[in-house]
């Protein structure tokens, strides 16, 4: 199992800290998400029903007819390489690192690259995974850039997957409208705008023919009751997306400002997470944890990723950051 973000449980008995007593940044997860409401009782004691609203609200939502609901987009990252015999996998040289690990573990040949690379030795891999906006550097790729490395690609029956899992806020750059053509595979996530983790829900994107081939090798009942009946209400509900979008930019810069008047850094993200590269990235992320404050160390160390904070612990924050980076 790769570490990630979360484990507030592990967190609280290593530092000796209550779990209420935590400001938990460790994620990227909206933590204002949606507010459940009631779930009807029959979410529970039914199989669940395809042939709900689910699909018809989704399509509304992505404006695209080529979808799959899937229990979070992890459950299709794990799958991907499965449909594929052994071939060459380009992967982000810092991004999730769920992507190459699944592609590894079916015994692809994997390279880790930057987008620089990329660019420049696209014709040599059978598949290119691309995370939009990358996580944790935050860096956007442009559609139009995008389109021409799927271009590449398709000639030889190659894929180009995208990772959309952060975009909800901002889909200038989607490639969601352009997932009718063959061999271009785009993943999205309930979990992180809409602060819905939790449920496992997410989507698959791609063309009629290989979306059935995921439907065959995940099999009956992908996403539960009562995820489908809480993915398709948060989808619906436009005042709230379009309120969310707005606020969260705020706090986005608001975040950005905050750890750079404490630190003396500029920080990289997107609108739900900031990342501070620095050389003390361990040393920082544990006295972070001492003061109650748990954020994402790299995996390779090179820094460490703050997400937003709920409403009411901004003072908090501002008063553990002082005392943190003053005695530094």
């Amino acid at each position: 199992m790769l570490n990630h973000g979360g484990r507030l449980r592990q967190a609280a008995e290593t530092y000796n800290i209550p779990l209420q007593q935590w400001i938990d940044l460790s994620t990227g997860i909206n933590p204002d998400g949606w507010p459940v409401a009631d779930i009807p009782p029959g979410c529970f004691s039914r199989l669940p029903e395809d042939d709900d609203e689910l699909i018809a609200v989704a399509r509304d939502y992505y404006q695209v007819d080529n979808l799959l609901p899937i229990a979070g987009s992890q459950s299709v990252i794990q799958l991907l390489p499965r449909l594929r015999s052994r071939c060459k996998v380009a992967v982000p040289e810092v991004g999730y690192a769920e992507h190459a690990h699944a592609w590894e573990k079916s015994g692809h040949d994997v390279v880790k690259l930057s987008s620089m690379q990329i660019d420049r030795s696209i014709d040599q891999y059978d598949v290119v995974v691309i995370i939009n906006p990358n996580n944790p550097t935050g860096e956007y790729f442009k559609r139009q850039q995008l389109l021409e490395w799927h271009e590449k690609l398709a000639r030889k029956n190659g894929w180009l997957i995208v990772d959309e899992a952060f975009l909800d806020a901002d889909g200038a750059q989607s490639l969601l409208s352009s997932t009718g053509m063959t061999g271009l595979i785009v993943l999205r996530s309930i979990g992180k705008f809409f602060g819905l983790a939790g449920i496992r829900s997410g989507f698959a994107f791609a063309e009629p023919k290989l979306l059935n081939k995921i439907v065959d090798s995940l099999g009956p009942w992908a996403l539960s009751g009562p995820s489908r009946f809480v993915t398709a209400a948060a989808l619906a509900d436009r005042a709230w997306q379009q309120r969310t979008r707005q606020q969260i930019k705020k706090k986005s810069l608001r975040l950005m400002q905050l750890i750079k008047k404490h630190t003396g850094i500029e920080t990289v993200g997107t609108e739900l997470f900031q990342t501070l590269f620095c050389d003390n990235a361990v040393e920082l992320h544990d006295r972070l944890a001492c003061a109650g404050v748990l954020t994402r160390l790299l995996d390779n160390a090179s820094g460490i990723r703050f997400g937003l904070p709920a409403d009411d612990q901004w003072p908090q924050l501002e008063n553990r950051l002082k005392d943190t980076f003053s005695s530094i």
